[in-house]
Parts: C-alpha cells; structure tokens; sequence
C-alpha cells in the first residue's frame, strides 16, 4: 500500500468513455486524452473507459465521472435528469446521423426474410447500435423479440459488425451520415473496419435520424471547470493533436455547443425501444 503525503496529486477531474470504442486501442487513446485535457484544464485528469452505456450514465449521475462522451439516448436521459450537455459532434459538417441495418454481402435478406434470423447489436442503450433499429423494424411491424431467434450484444460495433462477417449472427447496424450528405452506410462500415469493409455488407434499411454524440457533465460541477472543458473541447480542431484526438476518440471533425435539451427528439425513441 502506498502512502500519499499531504500535498500528493490528486486526480480531481474525471472523464468516461463509452466501450464502443472497443477494448482494444481504447486505453491507449483514454491515456492520449487524460494528458491533453491535463494540460488544458491544469488539473489532474481521469479517463476510464465504461463497461457498458449503462454504467456510463451511473458514473456521471453518481459523481464517479464528472463529464462523459455519451451516445445519444445517454444524453437523452441526462437531460431529463436535469443534467446539461454542454457539446455536441459534428461529422461532416453534420450534427445528426442516421442508423443502417446491413447483412453480409450475398446473403439477400430484406425487411420480409428478417424473421428466425439471429440479431447482433452494440448495446441497450446505443442508439444507432440498437434503439434506432428496433424502433424501425417496430415500425415495420415486425417485434425483435419475436421476430428473431436470437439476439446479442457485443458492446462495440467493431464486434458487431465482424459476428456478421464471420456468420456468428445475420443482421447488425451501424451508424451513419444523415441522407443529406449523400454517403451511405458504407462510410460507417469503412470507419469502424477499414476503408473498402463497406462492400462486404449489403444495406437492408435505414432509420430515421438522431442528434450525434454529446458531452453531459455532471451536476454540481463548478462553472468555470464547465466552461474551460467546454472551450477546451471546442478547440480541438486547432491543433494536430487535437484533431488527432477528434478522429481517433470521437470519431468527429470537431464539437459545437450543444442546444438546450438538444436531445429531446431521442425521448420517443426511448419509448420504442421498451
């Protein structure tokens, strides 16, 4: 056991990310963030990456983190839980995305050939990676539940997407630039896997669209900390290691403020998905 002196460092900011990013490169790029918001914030700074989307949204609503990269439906239910998202991604000079549901390439299935099939799918309370989907095939009326034989979770859209190709499982989704940008699910694909993964899926339907990815912070947390992570991830996109940071950890081009419950839209995608 080591003992701390009195005037020992502390970590007195703490950040979480989601497990999307997959367990892989995901300490190594949690480390990469703790020292860039270490030096910009001038305090000492945690990273931890969640278990699941659920745990996440605890850690923020318990103190455990005080901000969060948080996928939609998160900052959806932080929101009417009375917490602030101070800012938003923007992916090709977008603010939304949309979710597609592929299969692998060849196999054929379509909204009519889904029921007995098998369902893979990032988490619970991912929103391109589950509710968007399931909202849509509820829509549809077919029921997951009974729609498919089974369904699974792997916690990241990496193992999503390689159970369809290596046939663990028949339908996934991912996300993907709204219809406005002309680009398709293959973007998403490409992302994820490796550009040309794309064309080893084939499109079975795409969903309505949701706001990106935000950052809640919690409740209670000073406003000048608000402000200076604020302003700090607003200017990521101005320098190398910022942009560096923007790609690999957020999958975006940079952040913008994000409106006063911004996220309301996701309340009745919420609701679909029980």
């Amino acid at each position: 056991m080591t003992l701390e002196s009195p005037h020992a460092p502390r970590h007195s900011f703490r950040f979480g990310l989601p497990p999307s990013l997959g367990s892989e490169t995901a300490r190594e790029r949690a480390d990469r963030l703790a020292s860039f918001l270490q030096r910009a914030l001038g305090k000492l700074v945690e990273v931890n990456v969640a278990t699941s989307y659920e745990t996440l949204a605890k850690d923020l609503l318990s103190g455990r983190a005080d901000a969060a990269w948080a996928p939609p439906f998160v900052c959806a239910r932080m929101e009417a839980m009375g917490v602030r998202v101070v800012v938003r991604g923007v992916r090709r000079g977008m603010s939304s995305y949309r979710s597609a549901l592929v299969c692998r390439a060849g196999t054929g299935l379509s909204i009519d050939r889904l029921k007995g099939t098998t369902a893979v799918w990032v988490d619970r309370d991912s929103v391109a990676g589950y509710l968007l989907p399931t909202a849509y095939l509820k829509a549809q009326g077919l029921e997951p539940t009974r729609a498919f034989f089974a369904q699974h979770f792997t916690g990241s859209y990496r193992g999503a997407l390689e159970a369809v190709l290596e046939g663990k499982a028949d339908v996934t989704s991912v996300f993907c630039p709204p219809a406005s940008t002309g680009l398709t699910y293959a973007t998403g694909v490409d992302d994820v896997l490796g550009a040309g993964s794309g064309r080893r899926f084939d499109l079975i339907a795409y969903t309505d669209e949701a706001p990106n990815d935000g950052v809640p912070v919690a409740m209670g947390l000073p406003p000048q900390l608000v402000t200076a992570l604020e302003t700090t991830l607003q200017g990521l996109q101005g320098s190398p290691e910022g942009v560096a940071l923007l790609k690999d950890i957020f999958n975006a081009e940079r952040f913008e403020p994000a409106p006063r419950m911004g996220y309301r839209a996701l309340y009745r995608v919420a609701l679909a998905s029980l």
